[in-house]
């Protein structure tokens, strides 16, 4: 599990910009790596940049060594897990933000997408590096089908104890719910 104290040790050192840390993630993670974007966000007349999102895209064993990789320079903490239906896999989108403590520098927000292919809809958790991130999986596993590898509690969140664990409300596929799950509130 990552200590977020242990990011507090020695600032000077592990503080890097955003451009320096998306390099060194490059330098890392090389091929594994199929996107990266970093963009700049402004605020009022000034045109004063704010805040930083780097946006990647990692292959799906990669993750927990890139969670790992974001923990020595700073705790990421983690905001959610969203996802999207694209066809033959589901992209699974994990957002954090890194140096948000006092004189850490201006915030970098990041998002780290995965895919996950529809012929082997698993992808290892994170629990064991960031307890935080349980009902986000959960929530990803009933809505989508992905199954978090890991994750000790995989009980239903959001739908009834009853539903039918073989229909994911937000696939767009075979498994999407049928009209007689879909109730018109108009």
């Amino acid at each position: 599990m990552l200590d977020p104290m242990d990011c507090f040790i020695d600032r000077e050192k592990v503080v890097k910009t955003p451009q320096e840390l998306a390099d060194h993630l490059q330098g890392v993670f090389g091929d594994d790596l199929s996107y990266v974007d970093l963009r700049d966000f402004s605020e009022g007349s000034s045109g004063e940049v704010t805040s930083h999102h780097l946006w990647m895209t990692i292959g799906k064993s990669r993750l927990l060594d890139f969670v790992d990789e974001l923990g020595k320079f700073d705790f990421p903490n983690f905001h959610v897990v969203s996802g999207d239906d694209e066809g033959d896999h589901i992209s699974l989108y994990y957002h954090f933000d890194l140096y948000r403590a006092v004189e850490r520098g201006v915030s970098l927000h990041v998002t780290v997408c995965v895919h996950v292919p529809k012929d082997d809809l698993t992808v290892d958790s994170l629990f064991s590096r960031i307890p935080g991130v349980e009902y986000s999986e959960r929530e990803i596993q009933e809505m989508f089908g992905v199954d978090h590898i890991g994750l000790p509690n995989k009980a239903l969140v959001f739908l009834p104890d009853d539903w039918n664990r073989e229909v994911f409300p937000w696939r767009r596929d075979e498994t999407a719910p049928g009209e007689d799950l879909v109730e018109d509130l108009s």
